[in-house]
């Protein structure tokens, strides 16, 4: 996978937001579920990310050790960052072992929640790679018209569990062709072979103001 040239850096504008939508309840029925479609720009590698404050980024990999250490090395506000393992891993002797799924879950849409309605920004770093996964998460993001996006991160197949190999594929698929737009997801990223290690930053602030 090519990138760009050493000193570029990709901007993703906060106006790349949701597209219409109607909430208008069905005359026989609830209220149907908004529409999330949108634009999705496909990115490709820069040493620098650069994305709107108060974005929600999704970024994917079946290797948790990879997926850990992309994080650790780029983002600079570790509150920001959300995975449903360490939610787990908390929670873990405090619950009931039958009970820990569930009350991860809800802990963890409870804090992303949270810091979307305040504007704030989201990280989270997940190992699933199906649609239903990510939907309550970047619906929570649409309601609050904040900016979304996600990065995928390749992994040697060794890592990639049996159950993961077909709905990665198909990410894999929807992201170069630039069908993750029907998600909601404004721009996506696919980071693999030594890219992931050609990023240097990534920053969650609008560009610098050029001088006059």
């Amino acid at each position: 996978m090519s990138s760009r040239p050493t000193g570029r850096s990709v901007k993703i504008s906060e106006d790349e937001r949701g597209g219409w939508s109607s909430d208008r309840p069905r005359r026989d029925g609830p209220a149907r579920p908004a529409d999330l479609t949108v634009h999705c720009r496909v990115l490709r590698p820069a040493d620098r990310l650069r994305y709107s404050p108060g974005s929600l980024l999704i970024v994917s990999s079946a290797s948790s050790a990879e997926l850990d250490a992309f994080l650790d090395r780029l983002v600079e506000d570790r509150g920001a960052v959300f995975s449903l393992r360490k939610v787990k891993a908390l929670l873990k002797g405090r619950v009931a072992e039958e009970e820990l799924e569930d009350r991860a879950s809800e802990l963890l849409a409870s804090a992303l929640q949270k810091r979307l309605e305040a504007r704030q920004t989201v990280v989270l770093a997940s190992e699933g790679f199906t649609p239903e996964e990510r939907e309550p998460f970047l619906r929570a993001a649409a309601a609050q018209r904040r900016p979304r996006h996600l990065i995928l991160i390749e992994t040697a197949r060794e890592n990639v569990a049996e159950e993961d190999l077909a709905p990665l594929n198909e990410l894999r698929r929807a992201l170069d062709a630039g069908e993750l737009g029907n998600e909601g997801i404004q721009t996506a990223l696919r980071l693999g072979g030594g890219s992931a290690a050609e990023v240097k930053r990534i920053l969650f602030r609008p560009p610098p103001r050029e001088d006059d």
